[in-house]
């Protein structure tokens, strides 16, 4: 495959030297113009089979500052949640063994706990990094930092980015960053289903 790119390659370069030799453009020009394409190029075939690299660098760049997590998934059994009184959908998991009732919300980009939770977890968030978290009374000031596991019932997975805040009362949420690790996840009439990811040798729920 990468021969048949590079022959097209080849052969887009013999047309561009075709049509400038035709209008009798200088030596100079035209060796710059067949150079600077070859190096476009080059470059273009390089990122194409590299890609898998790169996008694994850009993975780890974005985990280390928070913008994106590492590659995990939530393994187990489907889990079903029934939609609660108040109009949320309430899941008992446990963070690193400890019992809490958390709000499932999609609008959530990260999972978020409170302070008193976080020390109960034994989560270091002192030395994490600060972020500005937006909620439905304004923005408040967190800490990111890092869950050894998280369980919902059956299923579960590991090292999930959460932020900690006082603010957010003894309120604590299992955002997109968790749901994304999901195969799937739905709501049929009242209730959500959580479909985990298929079962691997090696699991790192």
């Amino acid at each position: 495959m990468q021969v048949v790119q590079l022959v097209s390659l080849v052969g887009f370069l013999v047309l561009i030297l075709a049509s400038l030799g035709a209008r009798r453009l200088r030596l100079g020009f035209l060796l710059k113009t067949v150079i600077g394409w070859a190096a476009i190029g080059f470059f273009i075939w390089a990122v194409v089979i590299n890609k898998d690299r790169i996008a694994d660098q850009f993975d780890r760049l974005g985990a280390s500052i928070g913008i994106s997590e590492p590659a995990q998934v939530a393994q187990g059994e489907t889990v079903r949640i029934r939609l609660s009184p108040d109009g949320h959908f309430w899941a008992r998991a446990a963070i690193n063994g400890v019992e809490r009732r958390m709000l499932i919300d999609s609008g959530a980009t990260v999972s978020a706990i409170s302070e008193a939770t976080a020390r109960a977890a034994d989560i270091d968030f002192e030395n994490g990094a600060a972020v500005k978290v937006s909620t439905a009374n304004g923005t408040v000031d967190a800490r990111r930092a890092q869950v050894r596991r998280i369980d919902v019932g059956p299923l579960g997975t590991e090292d999930l980015t959460v932020f900690v805040a006082s603010n957010f009362g003894d309120l604590d949420v299992l955002g997109m960053n968790f749901l994304s690790r999901l195969k799937s996840w739905r709501v049929e009439g009242n209730v959500l289903i959580l479909e985990p990811q298929p079962q691997t040798s090696k699991s790192k729920a």
